[in-house]
């Protein structure tokens, strides 16, 4: 049976004394819109961090030929900038990337190690590294990689003092060990958050990638279809809306 947390639950279990700091990785402006923005939104009203990371800036996104790909690039960090205003974030780092390219390198485990160490997170939610065969736009091949490259770099790059030297000895970047990894859009969640009330800021925040949108009204209606098809799936109850993750101890 998989968990059912509702998202109030959690708090109350985990947060009641502290802040917690949770930071979102993925690879294009609007991942992490689609996949968690609902409990983002959530988090925030209840005064938690949440700091996004961007591996690109979207630049092979949308379908207008007539603009440059750089323009289009500069037009989707203004759109997931508002986006994640919508849902209570204001502390986005973008890697740069390049879009439709990303791989699992060096480098990128090297930025996304620097980013943990300064943000220093409780938590890091990211896209999975398998390919799900149940929804394969989940499973784009940067989402593949953005999420192995961030599982490397929670472990053991990030907390590692002995991995990408520089970042300590010539940045002064300490090494940090992340408690916990969630994982969007991959097979086997076991975490089922209830968003019913933030799905409407969840909606909101998608709306602001225009760039990526042709059919706003559709739109809307496939994430309500979506969140109540998730529901579902984590025995929520008729008429709920909900985000699924995987969770994983990374202590």
């Amino acid at each position: 049976m998989a968990h059912i947390w509702s998202v109030a639950w959690l708090w109350m279990t985990e947060t009641s004394e502290e802040q917690l700091t949770i930071l979102c990785v993925a690879a294009h402006p609007d991942d992490l819109d689609f996949g968690c923005a609902g409990t983002t939104a959530s988090l925030t009203a209840q005064g938690h961090n949440v700091v996004y990371c961007l591996v690109t800036d979207g630049q092979a996104g949308g379908s207008d030929n007539t603009i440059t790909r750089d323009q289009m690039a500069a037009i989707r960090r203004d759109e997931q900038t508002a986006a994640a205003k919508v849902v209570g974030v204001t502390e986005l780092h973008w890697l740069s990337f390049p879009d439709g390219a990303v791989e699992v390198t060096i480098e990128l485990r090297k930025a996304i190690s620097r980013v943990i160490r300064m943000v220093k997170p409780d938590r890091v939610v990211t896209q999975s590294p398998e390919r799900n065969f149940g929804r394969i736009y989940s499973s784009h091949p940067d989402h593949i990689a953005t999420g192995e490259a961030t599982l490397c770099a929670v472990y053991p790059d990030a907390r590692n003092e002995f991995a990408h030297t520089s970042l300590l000895a010539e940045e002064g970047l300490e090494p940090h060990s992340v408690p916990e990894v969630w994982i969007v859009g991959g097979p086997k969640p076991d975490i089922f958050i209830d968003i019913t009330d933030s799905m409407e800021k969840k909606i909101e925040a998608l709306m602001c990638h225009e760039s990526q949108i042709a059919d706003p009204p559709g739109m809307s209606e496939r994430i309500r279809e979506w969140g109540a098809e998730t529901a579902k799936s984590g025995d929520l109850p008729e008429g709920r809306q909900a985000e699924a993750f995987r969770r994983l101890e990374t202590a």
